[in-house]
């Protein structure tokens, strides 16, 4: 019977480490009622428009979707439940989306010389949660942004999770989470803007 070589005395071993694996994130809960078709069709047509208007760059009346005290919220991760005192990859109120539209639009902003391109696809919208008296639903959905610059198609996907207020002029913004599913992936360059 063959002898295993031995070690050299004092080498470490080399033990195989294994990656462990990434937390499963518990299933959505499935609606507990049917939406109101009407409340359906006027959240799709919601989302398509800012969809839209992200697309054509139209950041004013993007801005507009929101609440006074509406925030965009990218968590670094999806496990994330809030967004204060922990890295983020956007946690912005409409100050600070504000500052950002006047950096994206401002004539030495190299990262948009030339201006990216972007094509936002959203489907699976699903209302969780419809408030009987106000209105107001929390909605998920899915989401494919293509971005195009310098030659470069870049695509993001994901998860979007809108609170959304029900106002006289229709739904806005509270809060919109964006759960991407390549957070983790290496950028050749930073996210200028939202998706």
């Amino acid at each position: 019977m063959a002898k295993k070589p031995s070690r050299p005395r004092g080498a470490k071993s080399r033990t195989r480490t294994t990656k462990r694996p990434r937390a499963r994130r518990a299933m959505p809960a499935r609606p507990a009622h049917a939406a109101h078709g009407d409340s359906q069709r006027a959240v799709e047509q919601f989302l398509y428009w800012q969809a839209e208007i992200l697309d054509e760059r139209r950041w004013d009346e993007w801005l507009a979707l929101f609440t006074a005290d509406g925030r965009y919220w990218m968590p670094a991760n999806e496990e994330q439940t809030t967004g204060d005192g922990v890295p983020n990859i956007f946690y912005e109120d409409l100050d600070l989306m504000k500052v950002r539209i006047g950096r994206l639009g401002h004539p030495r902003a190299w990262s948009q010389q030339p201006p990216n391109r972007t094509s936002h696809i959203v489907s699976n919208v699903v209302i969780e949660r419809e408030d009987a008296k106000t209105g107001d639903v929390v909605v998920r959905s899915k989401f494919h942004v293509a971005e195009f610059r310098l030659d470069v198609l870049r695509h993001f996907l994901g998860r979007y999770r809108h609170h959304l207020r029900r106002t006289p002029s229709g739904y806005k913004i509270a809060l919109q989470r964006v759960d991407l599913v390549n957070a983790e992936g290496p950028y050749e360059y930073v996210l200028q803007y939202w998706l």
